[in-house]
């Protein structure tokens, strides 16, 4: 049954006044209530002509509302309370068409390359849009050039004669001007191209594996590249996704909470159930998307304490007709329904059509309801518009520089009327006769007035916010502490309330995270994988605004300049250094490449060591197993080998790694069996590092032990039973399957390259001993002790 709530009675009875309100080609006549400002007629006027509702009578709003009841589908009192809900401004409808058609699978191999073809697209017409306003600029730039020049027609059509011409053309060439149009705007003709709005696509609807999303995986970077500004929402499972496509272009009504609450008062609950419950009707069987606008201004107005339970109850109210999407976003419905984000400051309309800024109301009630000082707020937001009583800068300092009351009284005029400081310290306010005789101010002097009276930038700065405020509440020393996180952060509040929403919506919010604007895909991948583990439905980012204007200090290029060729007897040698950074590109192995496995045990733990080799045999990967090991310090060792294999695709020398990790000491470390030249290592890095110096960088001084019959580079081998060198069978060396049989089986390497001479009869070779520290056989006697060479340690041996 349908709550007892009528607007109808209501808006027969709200004060509605004529207004005129100019269009771009005539002027309109409608009544509205007075407290609407001009821009939200003229955004209720765009509507109607958006939905052809058409009206040509005395109260064109009323008949377009009562236009739109009959085309949802409804008769008599329903149409009527329809009417009556547009004409009181509670609700509007609304544009839901946020998303494109359809979703893209990231797990498809070809979604990758679809998803950057359109990302690219998109970003060639951002560009584009901007690139053609600084190109007619700059054209227009080269006609205003000639049309100031003084002078013959001929010399002010002439580059060569006039540097200004000069100067704007070689701007209109790098802004991507032909020549042909630079010739033409010479000429006198105009290009009125003008700015071309920032093409809004829908929305890319996208879902991927949240394992691997959480897990920073490359579908990760994927869909931050393409999420950063904007561009896609991200969703977990196939279902979510198909009801944010789908909740997407049917029917949406806009509902301003705050002035539902105004109207019904104490039967709030009642009118919103009742607004649902009609919008619901006119939908059909259609699923109905509902935006609840306002709910921060009107938690504000209550308990904050009861902020969160407010939302909810409201979001129980509209979820209560039937499982719906309570996200619409949709700026122009926002507009006609008075709605605005939620900051400190407020914009609106007076009575005599004066736009003016006043503290919002919402947040003024909240500062008195928390016994906070109303006034003050307001003038640490919105500034005092004068110098009496600024910090640094203030009337008797002003004195002390030499100004008199007849400046200051005109300093204090003029600062209602002005949005800086230095505006009010310069001629027409003050008289320039004055600047130049009085202060000794020449005119056109840099810089501002303040500056150069001795004022320094941080009492300019005070003073200028001691005029024209802060701009925001979150620097206010007199804030409530129950406020404080509020005026901190308000879009952190509002977006706690739309979490609170969230639960009772048939589709995710889509409303984007914020990021700097210079955020990385490096820095999204990380949010989204955080929204990942926090199990959020649908994530969606995007880059906050870059600082308007040029703010880049960039150095001026000089033109190049034709070199005359000087006498060679006259000719001067000179040196100029020039730095050149060197591009650093990584190089890829070979798809198919060499290499070769080493099995060994360190300290009793096994340890395989598996390199890769580009075509010239030079090392570019390695990859380190544990056997039997931890997890953590598995999956550490592994880390560690993309690391070093990293580094070498990028041009790091062997040599540092090698010189960097040999010696280090931990467990586990000792005697190294399986290994034909090294016998023991102080620590698993030692051991591996030893390793590859001794097989690619021939540093065999990291070896510990002969590598007995054979060298290390496997040519030349011991003698053999008759004293000659012994031939060695190639497959020992060549892998069978590697070379896919191109190597035939009776290959051997020869002996060649091996010294000859009769060998003498070595002494007889002192017994080695193991170092007890480190297990390294390197134990020199010195004089009546021993001692390690490898770590120092001075054990106590007897014999």
């Amino acid at each position: 049954m349908r709550p007892p709530f009528r607007f109808a009675p209501l808006a027969a009875i709200a004060r509605r006044s004529r207004r005129e309100i100019e269009r771009p080609d005539r002027l309109t006549t409608v009544y509205a209530p007075d407290n609407w400002p001009a821009v939200q007629l003229e955004a209720w006027l765009d509507w109607v002509e958006a939905e052809n509702l058409l009206a040509t009578g005395d109260d064109p709003l009323s008949e377009a509302a009562a236009t739109f009841a009959r085309r949802a589908g409804l008769r008599g009192a329903a149409a009527d309370e329809m009417a009556a809900i547009l004409l009181l401004g509670v609700a509007c409808p609304a544009d839901s068409r946020s998303v494109a058609p359809g979703w893209l699978d990231l797990s498809d191999p070809t979604a990758g390359k679809r998803l950057e073809a359109e990302i690219a697209r998109r970003r060639a017409a951002r560009l584009a849009a901007n690139a053609v306003e600084t190109a007619a600029a700059s054209l227009r730039a080269v006609t205003e050039a000639v049309r100031r020049c003084e002078g013959p027609s001929a010399d002010c059509a002439d580059p060569a004669r006039n540097p200004a011409l000069a100067r704007a053309a070689l701007a209109a060439r790098l802004a991507g001007a032909a020549d042909a149009d630079i010739v033409r705007a010479i000429a006198g003709e105009r290009f009125a191209a003008s700015l071309l709005p920032a093409p809004v696509f829908p929305v890319l609807v996208a879902v991927a594996d949240r394992d691997l999303v959480a897990s920073g995986a490359p579908v990760a970077l994927l869909a931050a590249e393409a999420a950063v500004d904007g561009d896609l929402v991200l969703t977990f499972d196939a279902e979510t996704a198909q009801t944010l496509v789908e909740a997407s272009g049917g029917p949406a009504l806009m509902i301003s909470l705050p002035a539902l609450h105004a109207i019904a008062g104490d039967q709030f609950g009642a009118a919103l159930s009742a607004l649902v419950a009609l919008w619901s009707d006119a939908c059909g069987d259609a699923t109905p998307s509902f935006g609840l606008g306002g709910l921060a201004d009107l938690a504000l107005t209550g308990e904050l304490a009861e902020v969160d339970a407010l939302a909810d109850d409201v979001a129980a109210l509209v979820a209560g007709a039937g499982r719906s999407s309570l996200f619409v976003d949709d700026a122009d419905a926002r507009l006609r329904v008075g709605l605005t984000p939620l900051t400190a400051v407020d914009v609106f309309e007076s009575r005599d059509g004066e736009v003016e800024k006043r503290l919002r109301p919402s947040l003024a009630a909240a500062v008195a309801a928390c016994g906070g000082d109303v006034d003050s707020a307001e003038r640490h937001l919105l500034g005092r518009r004068t110098l009496a009583g600024a910090p640094g800068i203030d009337h008797p300092a002003l004195r002390a520089r030499g100004l008199t009351d007849i400046e200051l009284e005109a300093v204090e005029t003029a600062l209602p009327q002005v949005e800086r400081l230095e505006d009010a310290f310069r001629p027409p306010v003050l008289d320039a006769g004055f600047l130049e005789d009085v202060l000794g101010v020449e005119a056109g002097c840099d810089g501002p007035l303040l500056i150069h009276l001795g004022f320094t930038l941080e009492a300019v700065a005070e003073a200028e916010a001691w005029v024209f405020g802060h701009g925001d509440l979150s620097e206010w020393p007199e804030a409530p502490e129950a406020l404080r996180p509020l005026f901190a952060d308000p879009a952190e509040f509002e977006a706690r309330l739309r979490g609170v929403l969230e639960p009772h919506s048939l589709a995710p919010d889509p409303m984007p995270l914020k990021l700097d604007w210079r955020a990385s895909p490096a820095q999204a991948v990380r949010i989204l994988g955080d929204a990942a583990r926090a199990g959020r439905r649908a994530v969606r980012l995007m880059r906050r605004s870059a600082p308007p204007g040029r703010w880049l200090d960039l150095p001026e290029a000089e033109a190049p300049r034709e070199r005359r060729r000087e006498p060679e007897a006259r000719a001067v040698e000179r040196v100029v250094e020039k730095v050149v950074e060197r591009d650093r590109a990584r190089r890829k192995l070979p798809d198919r490449r060499k290499g070769y496995i080493q099995k060994a045990a360190v300290g009793g733990h096994k340890v395989y060591i598996h390199t890769g080799e580009y075509d010239d045999g030079e090392l570019g990967e390695i990859f380190i197993d544990m056997h039997k090991e931890g997890a953590a310090f598995r999956s550490l060792m592994n880390n560690f080998a993309i690391a070093i294999s990293i580094g070498l695709q990028y041009g790091v020398p062997l040599d540092e790694f090698v010189d960097a990790f040999v010696f280090t000491r931990f467990e586990p470390a000792g005697r190294v069996t399986g290994n034909d030249s090294i016998r023991s290592a102080t620590s698993i890095l030692d051991y591996i590092f030893r390793e590859l110096g001794v097989s690619y960088l021939d540093r065999h001084e990291l070896a510990n032990a002969d590598p007995g019959s054979l060298d290390a580079d496997g040519l030349g081998g011991g003698p053999g039973g008759d004293g000659v060198p012994e031939t060695v069978p190639a497959a020992k060396f060549i892998s069978k399957g590697f070379a896919r049989g191109a190597a035939p089986d009776n290959l051997v390497v020869l002996p060649f390259g091996q010294r000859r001479e009769t060998p003498q009869a070595p002494a007889a070779p002192p017994q080695a001993t193991a170092c007890p520290a480190c297990g390294d056989f390197s134990l020199q006697q010195r004089g009546s002790g021993w001692i390690c060479d490898t770590c120092g340690a001075a054990p106590s041996m007897q014999g």
